[in-house]
């Protein structure tokens, strides 16, 4: 099988780590139970100058290291390996990113998955032709059996593939959300995921 993973929320604990952060930073506390959209400035109630301020911040190689890993997600993912299939991580995080993203990964135990990032939302210059950065072209020939996605945002990535099981990774932001069709279904943990998965 092949496998789509999506990192920030599904692999670690990013909106947590931000909420800390955006305390840190602006003394505003939102509860983690309380960023009901995918839009983290709406989300959190931040000027253009806050919000640019913590991506900047929240993206440095120390804050991507420091990330909690989601309960269960390395050892699901390592069973898959073990048994031959074939995992990706997808990210939206800025090209950027990729060697902290990398080192995150491998020190979490996951040296053997590919980490790509794609240009999701609109946020990054990618670099062109890199081993790393996917264009949405390159992606949409990829074919996957399962997806792991916690964003709303993402559910169009997975339109070219009507036989896709997408799992969508229970997270306030996406409570409110639509799951598009019948191959999509809202997973509350890495335990449940493994047992749909196999």
């Amino acid at each position: 099988m092949k496998i789509y993973i999506d990192f920030d929320d599904c692999l670690c604990e990013t909106a947590k780590h931000f909420c800390s952060l955006v305390e840190e930073l602006f003394d505003k506390k939102v509860p983690y139970e309380d960023v009901k959209y995918f839009d983290l400035k709406r989300s959190y109630d931040l000027t253009d100058e806050q919000y640019e301020k913590m991506m900047i911040l929240g993206h440095t190689p120390e804050a991507l290291l420091e990330l909690e890993e989601t309960p269960g997600a390395s050892k699901a993912i390592n069973s898959w390996l073990d048994e031959g299939h074939e995992v990706s991580i997808i990210t939206g995080r800025p090209s950027s990113a990729y060697e902290a993203s990398r080192k995150w990964l491998d020190q979490h135990g996951l040296e053997r998955v590919k980490l790509y990032c794609l240009n999701k939302y609109g946020r990054d210059s990618f670099i062109k032709n890199s081993d790393f950065n996917l264009e949405l072209e390159d992606y949409y020939k990829m074919h996957f059996d399962y997806a792991i996605e916690d964003s709303p945002l993402a559910f169009k990535f997975f339109e070219h593939l009507p036989e896709l099981k997408v799992l969508v990774y229970d997270r306030p932001w996406n409570h409110e959300a639509e799951l598009p069709r019948e191959g999509f279904r809202r997973c509350f943990d890495w335990e449940t995921i493994k047992g749909i998965v196999g």
